[in-house]
């Protein structure tokens, strides 16, 4: 789930900004550039006569077209600036200059965007004067110039390289000058391509629907007490999709009966088939992701302070950030504990017999087209909605989804390309393939029960020790200060592939099995098992964070191999034990205060919305970070304030994907289902495995087992 490609790519820049602060090329560049004053009243000082030479137009070639055009706009800017015109002035007035605090890591001045792009002047009939923003590349520096729109990179480059000569007066080679073509942007609106004319009319179109149905549905229905919450959730299930004077599709497709449904808050104990704890452990991981995604993006926006992340980056609190990787081990121990407990329960039903085929068209259905309308909408309408300095091209992985959409929506990703379609997607091919071959576990649980058990127990072994054996043998290392440019390779093998994640998702499929097995059962477990329960699955936790942290420092002696190879494996095991533990002790009610806080209603609405909010927070943490007009200060706080914020708006845009997409796919998936609905299912779909939620044991009907020393 966690985007670990970004992960290293966060590496990349800690230890440059390290590297950065202390070269002695950054010192000589400082010391070349602290004199010169705001580049623009530079520019404006230094050229009064603008001719065809100062384009680097000889007198014996015939000039273009657009050359005459340029030093046209140029000479009325000239004249504009002498004579104090306010469309002059503001050309010059939106130029940056040499960033402040470039020795603390500060390598962007973005100038004023707006006020470039805001220009407009009427000259004559035939000449209209429009501002051009562009980024000058001072060596490692990024400052903001405005021209006239008229004219090109390659047209002002002269004038840049003898501004700069005349300012600096050095010959330093290690001193690169130019304007990036790629980075100027005007006024002038882009046309859209066919693609995002499509995306948009199939969106307005759904939402249309979806607001037709809803008006059906309020016009039709006027009976509200069939959806009370004093009814058992199973039947108001039946209740939205089985009504007699509602159609179906009807109720399918109203964003009325889906809002309804999906902020239903059921009191707990309403139904003893639901595991409680479940709402929570899957909204803290969740939110855990996007805290550590919204770092991604954070440090890649213009900082007036890199170089303070490297402190950072050592820093206890950063832990949480740097190893938020383990949320994806939460979410596949609930995605194997669900698999198993709902399908063992159906094959129990019908005497062993499963349906392969149409379990994998459920999943399909629930998964599929999400992702493909997220594909889409990532594609195309980034720069829809938005715009700014830092998004000239829209999202960062446009030409990979261009190149490989399609590996991406067969779940294959993960193994098949570098570049991934939508990086977080990853998680979901991990997972789809996880639950392909998930038939045949269950199928020899079913008929061969212990010796199933041992045999997944050894293929857990077997799987820990491969990729104990794919770190040592390859020599990868998860320390930031070990990391490099290189390492998209040996995330690909050490993190993204299947194998590496099938332990704790296997972990999670036993301890389902061992629920069902035991449904039903009141565990008596003295006070002393309790807290040593508690004490190890802590420990486990903690210990996974903050193992490496001694070894992240900088100063600090290098780990062997071996003693990382082992953190790596271990953790992959210790993890998904300690919220085994935790799910545990919440059902036997031997959870406390984690358990009121994991089982509180409120978190319902939050985890049903789940999976929409993970696949488009990445959406919404791309487009606020890249449209940013000033600098920003880089801090726990600050990212704090981005993460709620950007939270927010998250959470708003995957309620409209989900009252238009994903809750009608969940409607007309049950109509593939049996009509025999039993009390264990829930209409809204999980992120961790899109099926309904399981049942729980039956307190009432438990037989105690005392569990001793």
């Amino acid at each position: 789930m966690l985007n670990v490609i970004s992960i290293l790519l966060l590496a990349v820049i800690v230890v440059n900004g390290a590297s950065q602060s202390k070269d002695p090329e950054v010192w000589q560049e400082y010391e070349a550039l602290q004199h010169v004053e705001a580049l623009g009243v530079e520019f404006s000082k230094y050229f009064r006569n603008v001719t065809l030479q100062s384009l680097g137009v000889s007198g014996f070639q015939v000039p273009r077209q657009e050359d005459i055009v340029c030093i046209q706009d140029l000479s009325e800017l000239i004249k504009g600036l002498s004579s104090r015109k306010r469309w002059a002035l503001k050309m010059i007035d939106s130029w940056g200059s040499i960033p402040s605090g470039v020795l603390i890591g500060n390598a962007f001045d973005l100038g004023n965007f707006d006020e470039c792009l805001s220009i407009s002047q009427p000259i004559s009939s035939s000449q209209k004067i429009n501002g051009k923003y562009c980024f000058l590349l001072v060596s490692k520096l990024r400052i903001a110039t405005c021209f006239p729109a008229s004219c090109s990179a390659t047209q002002m480059q002269p004038f840049v390289d003898q501004l700069l000569q005349k300012l600096i007066k050095s010959n330093s080679s290690s001193l690169s000058v130019r304007i990036s073509d790629t980075s100027c942007q005007t006024s002038d609106l882009v046309p859209w391509d066919g693609l995002t004319i499509f995306t948009i009319v199939v969106l307005s179109l759904l939402a249309c629907i979806v607001i037709a149905f809803t008006l059906f549905d309020f016009i039709m229905c006027h009976d509200q007490s069939e959806f009370s919450v004093s009814k058992p959730r199973h039947q108001i299930y039946l209740s939205a999709f089985v009504s007699e004077n509602i159609p179906i599709v009807v109720k399918a497709l109203s964003a009325r009966a889906n809002s309804r449904a999906l902020f239903r808050i059921v009191p707990n104990k309403s139904n003893p088939n639901v595991i409680e704890c479940f709402h929570g452990i899957r909204c803290m991981s969740l939110l855990w992701v996007i805290y550590a995604h919204e770092y991604i993006f954070f440090v890649r926006t213009p900082n007036l302070n890199n170089a303070d992340i490297q402190n950072w980056a050592v820093e206890p609190f950063s832990s949480f950030t740097l190893h938020g990787y383990f949320a994806v081990d939460s979410f596949f121990v609930l995605g194997g504990l669900l698999v198993s407990m709902i399908a063992l329960r159906v094959m129990e039903k019908t005497k062993g017999r499963l349906n392969p085929l149409l379990m994998y068209l459920h999943r399909i259905i629930r998964l599929l087209p999400v992702v493909a309308f997220a594909i889409l909408v990532y594609m195309t309408l980034m720069n829809v909605v938005s715009g700014g300095p830092m998004l000239k091209y829209g999202y960062h992985g446009k030409a990979a989804c261009a190149k490989g959409w399609f590996w991406t929506l067969l779940f294959i990703q993960n193994y098949a390309v570098l570049d991934i379609c939508l990086d977080h997607t990853w998680y979901l091919a991990v997972d789809m393939q996880l639950y392909l071959i998930s038939p045949l576990l269950l199928i020899a649980l079913y008929r061969w029960k212990s010796k199933a058990v041992a045999g997944i127990i050894t293929l857990i072994v077997l799987l820990s020790g491969c990729l104990f054996a794919t770190q040592m043998v390859n020599k990868y290392s998860l320390l930031i200060k070990n990391s490099s440019e290189d390492d998209a390779v040996a995330n690909k093998k050490l993190y993204l592939a299947t194998h590496t994640h099938a332990a704790p998702w296997l972990i999670g499929f036993l301890f389902g099995y061992f629920l069902h097995v035991n449904r039903g059962v009141q565990f008596l477990i003295r006070k002393p098992i309790v807290w040593t329960g508690w004490v190890l699955s802590l420990a486990m936790i903690f210990t996974s964070i903050f193992a490496l942290y001694p070894a992240a420092q900088w100063s600090a002696p290098p780990l062997s191999t071996l003693e990382e190879s082992l953190y790596y494996t271990l953790t992959r095991l210790a993890w998904p034990l300690a919220i085994c533990w935790i799910i545990f002790a919440c059902m036997q009610g031997y959870g406390g205060l984690a358990n009121s806080f994991l089982s509180c209603p409120l978190w319902q609405p939050l985890s049903r919305l789940s999976y929409s909010i993970y696949i488009w927070h990445m959406f919404v943490q791309e487009v606020n970070s890249r449209n940013v007009r000033t600098n920003t200060y880089f801090s726990n706080y600050s990212a704090m304030e981005h993460f709620w914020f950007d939270l927010g708006f998250t959470v708003l845009l995957s309620y409209y994907f989900y009252i238009i997409i994903e809750a009608p796919l969940c409607g007309f998936d049950s109509l593939l289902r049996p009509r025999r609905i039993s009390p264990a299912v829930e209409r809204p779909p999980l992120i961790t495995d899109q099926d309904n939620v399981p049942a729980c044991p039956n307190e009432t009907e438990s037989k105690p087992i005392s569990v001793s020393d």
